[in-house]
């Protein structure tokens, strides 16, 4: 298991998928040291992956991956110390090696079963549907675990425990948006289905809000003006990567809880246009061409906003205005690879 370990870290270690940036890295770092202690982190090795999800794991030779998806998705360094320390708590806890051994065990009974079942003529289904029932129940409690752990070092850290329950309630808000977006209709359940890895975003929420009580901890540091400042260079870039998901619900939601910390910034009013304009009904179009004006107001220098603005006005038949922020963006971004494909549509 180490090895393969060892193997897939030199591979990562080469992606292009990995951001190479020193100060986003070290600030990463930062923040899991905060959490869970100078000691314990000394060996961990943090990648950060460009991969628009949320999600954080750590290999047992301490190798620890974070997607931009995650780095969109929290609102500060106590919610992404509540991750991070969740992760690592997988690694102290060895939950890897476990697994690893769990598995071998259940897939051994399984194969034993089937082959004495056939020879003394009995039906061990039964026995097979007990035997991988057990196995993600124990997955299961490996979470509940490392959740539990993550919870103790915020506890013994600068930042607030709460933050962990915090940050499920926002995932599950999201989660329901973009049900709502796809025309479904919200479901939280409290109690994970048979074949779930992982307990409940509902479940989850609710076990870390009363565990974060019973710690006695009062702290209420969240340091949220620090982590908008280290991610504000990668905002639009993972912005960008959220909207190619094509999930306007949950999108939608995402850019408002943004906006709901520091106000509609140019790159979230921006990055609201090009969502509406890529859903492009009618009213998007109206929308989307607002939201890329209101971007220029507020000072998003970017000539991607005129593009926008002009692609959304021709759309919407407003062609003297659109062909004049196709023009003002082509004279700003004259070297743009879609130069010909803009002059061709100004044209007709």
């Amino acid at each position: 298991m180490w090895m393969e370990a060892d193997e897939d870290e030199r591979r990562l270690r080469d992606s292009p998928l990995v951001l190479r940036d020193e100060a986003l890295n070290a600030y990463v770092r930062r923040v899991l040291c905060t959490t869970v202690g100078d000691n314990r982190c000394k060996g961990v090795r943090v990648y950060i992956v460009e991969v628009p999800a949320f999600n954080a794991s750590m290999e047992a030779n301490g190798t620890m991956r974070v997607w931009s998806g995650l780095l969109l998705r929290v609102q500060n360094e106590a919610e992404l110390g509540a991750v991070l320390g969740h992760e690592f708590a997988h690694y102290e806890l060895r939950h890897s090696l476990s697994a690893f051994k769990r598995a071998r065990t259940a897939t051994d009974i399984m194969s034993w079963a089937a082959v004495l079942g056939g020879l003394a003529g009995v039906n061990t289904s039964l026995l097979q549907w007990s035997v991988i029932g057990s196995f993600y129940r124990f997955n299961r409690e490996q979470e509940e675990g490392a959740d539990l752990l993550s919870l103790k070092y915020l506890a013994s850290s600068p930042y607030s425990a709460a933050a962990a329950a915090n940050l499920w309630q926002h995932i599950m808000s999201e989660h329901d948006a973009t049900r709502v977006g796809r025309k479904r209709k919200p479901h939280q359940r409290y109690s994970a289905g048979f074949f779930d890895t992982h307990p409940t975003e509902l479940n989850r929420a609710t076990y870390l809000k009363e565990a974060a009580a019973k710690t006695g901890d009062s702290s209420n540091e969240l340091a949220a003006n620090g982590y908008r400042t280290a991610m504000a260079n990668y905002l639009p870039r993972f912005l960008e990567a959220q909207i190619k998901l094509n999930d306007f619900g949950g999108t939608e939601y995402l850019l408002g809880q943004l906006a709901s910390a520091n106000g509609w910034t140019g790159d979230l009013l921006y990055a609201r246009g090009e969502l509406y304009r890529t859903r492009g009904n009618p009213r998007d179009l109206v929308s989307a061409a607002q939201f890329y004006g209101d971007a220029i107001k507020a000072g998003y220098t970017a000539p991607e906003a005129r593009r926008g603005l002009g692609l959304s006005l021709l759309r919407s038949g407003q062609m003297t205005d659109g062909k004049a922020a196709l023009d003002e963006y082509l004279r700003l971004r004259p070297d743009a690879s879609d130069a010909k494909a803009i002059s061709a549509l100004m044209a007709n």
